[in-house]
């Protein structure tokens, strides 16, 4: 599998995946994304709703870091304790990451932390930071089970449109059982399909402004009653 270095229109980079045809992030601007869709409409939510609380996530797709680098970022300056569990089916190798150059985005506590321990994440949960810690679990979707409850889930999958098993009702139904009442799953995309999934399911459904490039995005809660 082969990964190309691609530079997008914020001026962050990403990588394009060959196999897949199709890049880690939008290609209107990597950094963007991540923090329009994963921290201000995730993980400042999660904060927010989940108030005083360690929180924990679940990303499916840990790709190139970034959305972890950027939760550990946000989670360190408001002083939020981040128990961060990510699955990856796929992991990059550290030099790929090395060449995404998304040190320039964090403190270097922050990205030291990460590639230091990066292969070791991948045998057990790391402390990364002082109350910041790190899980990679190199499994597909679908064969992952935890009785853990996590408060949000970032969904990181490629589109449908190249990955379309990753969006199947029986995939999200799966991958939100693992959320606590009251959790929140959160993904760049919206359709038709994937909000009537989550529906049946008992999510409330909020569509947001999406990341450059996109109009609109999709935000759900779990019924506090499941």
């Amino acid at each position: 599998m082969m990964n190309k270095i691609t530079p997008t229109a914020d001026g962050s980079n990403t990588l394009f995946n060959e196999s897949i045809g199709e890049h880690y992030h939008s290609k209107h601007g990597a950094l963007q994304e991540s923090k329009h869709v994963f921290i201000a409409a995730g993980l400042q939510h999660a904060v927010d709703t989940f108030t005083g609380q360690e929180i924990k996530v679940l990303e499916v797709g840990f790709g190139t870091g970034l959305n972890f680098l950027m939760s550990v970022a946000y989670a360190d300056y408001h002083k939020t304790k981040l128990n961060y569990t990510a699955l990856e089916a796929f992991p990059l190798r550290s030099d790929e990451l090395e060449s995404t150059g998304y040190n320039q985005y964090v403190l270097p506590k922050i990205w030291n932390g990460m590639m230091l321990n990066y292969g070791k994440a991948m045998q057990q949960s790391v402390e990364i930071l002082q109350g910041q810690n790190l899980r990679i679990i190199h499994t597909y979707l679908h064969r992952y089970q935890t009785a853990e409850q996590f408060h949000i889930i970032y969904f990181d999958a490629f589109s449908v449109q190249h990955q379309p098993e990753m969006w199947t009702d029986e995939i999200i139904t799966h991958v939100c059982q693992f959320l606590k009442p009251g959790g929140i799953f959160v993904t760049y995309a919206i359709t038709g399909k994937l909000k009537r999934a989550l529906k049946s399911i008992g999510f409330t459904i909020e569509k947001l402004p999406g990341a450059v490039g996109k109009r609109e995005m999709l935000r759900a809660t779990k019924s506090m009653a499941l």
